[in-house]
Parts: C-alpha cells; structure tokens; sequence
C-alpha cells in the first residue's frame, strides 16, 4: 500500500491470469489481450457492488440513479476500450439495482465497422448450438453495405452488428457463453475488434 496516496496497487500472476487488485474495482482477465463479455460484466458487477451504498442512498432520485449507473458502465467500458450501456426500456427497472448488469446491455467495440469479420451462417449457427432450437434468427439492418442480425428468444432479443451486440433480453449463462464466442471470434483484435 502507499502510505501516501492509499492506493493499492498490486498484481498476481500465474497460468495467465491477471489479477489486479485496487481500492475500489477488481479486474480479472483471462487472456492475455482482450476480455470475454463474462469478465466485462463481472467487473461492471463489482463496480456497482462497491457502490451500493451510494445508489441506495440516491435510489429515490431516478435521474441521479440513471447519472450514477451510466458513469459506472462507462467507467467499466472505457478501461477495455468500448462503449458498455446498460438500458431501461421499462422505467421502473432503474430502481432495481440488482438486476443492473444481468439485462438490457449494449456493448460497442467500433460503430463504424460494417461486415462481420466471420459468415453470417456461423454467428447464426453458434446462436442454435449456444441458445437453443428455440430461437429465430433473422437478418437485420442490412442496408447501405451494413450487416446484422436479430437474435429472437421466448424472453427477448439479440441484436448483433459488425461492431457492437445489444441485449434486450436477460444475460443468463447461455447468453453469456454466446456473447462470450461472438467477442472472441467477431470483436477480439484479430478481427479488428478491442483489446486490454
């Protein structure tokens, strides 16, 4: 610990897990450069596990939970170089601290990228294997050049494009071990997509 500042700034290393450990956040990551959906949650999860206090004590205040929650998701989003949105199609979700980071997420790597770096057919075919039989999968926003796809569960839908993934449904472990696959094999730097 620094006497001086109170920081604590220290790192674990072995078999390729990195482990850094300061005052207010905790950051696993499992590969050496870039970071899987999971442990992008997972460290949102902590953030907000950390602040808890403090969104209790505002939690009467809407706008200042919504202010609070989206500096949290951006905060956790900057420091792996995208943009992390948590959503609230329903109002009233935004007094529910416990189901923040477990529905309604956006992540966008690059805004700009317009094709997939892998066939449309694997992201649709990896959706089955991960998500079941039970979904459709439709293309969407395929225009001016752009591609995409719609993901449609009993419980929602996915929404994926060349450079960002929007959950509109709740992130379960299935969900999260496809949008695991999709940052590996669609978003990760060797696709064009982000590192840490």
């Amino acid at each position: 610990m620094d006497r001086a500042t109170g920081s604590m700034d220290c790192c674990y290393t072995s078999t390729n897990i990195h482990i850094y450990v300061e005052p207010s956040f905790m950051i696993v990551n499992a590969s050496g450069n870039m970071i899987t959906f999971s442990e992008l949650i997972d460290e949102l999860k902590s953030n907000i596990n950390y602040n808890r206090d403090v969104l209790y004590a505002i939690s009467k205040n809407p706008n200042l939970l919504y202010k609070k929650i989206t500096e949290l998701a951006s905060f956790t989003g900057s420091r792996h170089q995208v943009a992390l949105q948590l959503h609230f199609p329903d109002p009233n979700k935004i007094k529910d601290i416990d189901s923040y980071g477990a529905e309604n997420i956006s992540v966008v790597i690059d805004k700009f990228r317009r094709k997939f770096a892998v066939p449309r057919e694997n992201i649709r075919r990896k959706a089955i294997e991960s998500l079941g039989n039970n979904i459709q999968t439709q293309d969407a926003y395929m225009y001016e050049g752009k591609e995409g796809l719609r993901i449609i569960k009993e419980n929602g839908r996915i929404e994926i494009l060349p450079g960002s993934i929007h959950l509109w449904c709740k992130v379960d472990q299935n969900v999260k071990n496809y949008v695991d696959w999709l940052m590996e094999n669609i978003y990760s730097p060797n696709t064009g997509g982000i590192s840490t």
